[in-house]
């Protein structure tokens, strides 16, 4: 069997980031292999300012030298969110953790592949105002796709 048959690869693109994370977290959880592409453009609801300042807040914690580590990329954003929804520290959460790939953009060896769509994670419902995992990863220190 190949193994791309038994892998699910999502397409991030105006996805809510929290409803994206909750479901991957579900179907990781359940023994699936789940593969994220283009975490940049995932969206995040709220306005723009406010999402900021508590970011910022957030950063301030911690110490540079020992943790904990915040990450700036968008896919580093992602991978930390859903980690965050599942049993991090028991034996079935770290081997479904270990299911996970999340990239920025699309990889080579993924280009040929039908990526799904969740579609009770779409943007589109939303009313109010959002902003893009790679707009708010640029707001705080991520120099863009050239560093990857």
């Amino acid at each position: 069997m190949d193994m791309r048959e038994r892998e699910l690869v999502i397409d991030a693109t105006g996805l809510i980031l929290g409803r994206l994370a909750s479901l991957t977290a579900k179907k990781l959880l359940s023994g699936e292999r789940v593969i994220i592409i283009n975490a940049e453009k995932a969206v995040v609801s709220g306005k723009k300012k406010s999402l900021l300042e508590e970011l910022k807040s957030y950063l301030e914690i911690g110490h540079p030298g020992k943790g904990p580590y915040h990450y700036r990329r968008p896919d580093g954003i992602l991978r930390r969110t859903i980690r965050g929804m599942l049993p991090r520290r028991k034996t079935k959460g770290k081997n479904a953790y270990k299911r996970l790939r999340v990239y920025l953009g699309v990889p080579r060896d993924l280009e040929g592949v039908k990526a799904e769509t969740l579609k009770e994670a779409q943007a589109e419902k939303l009313r109010g105002p959002y902003i893009t995992l790679g707009e708010l990863a640029k707001e705080i220190g991520w120099s863009g796709m050239n560093d990857v």
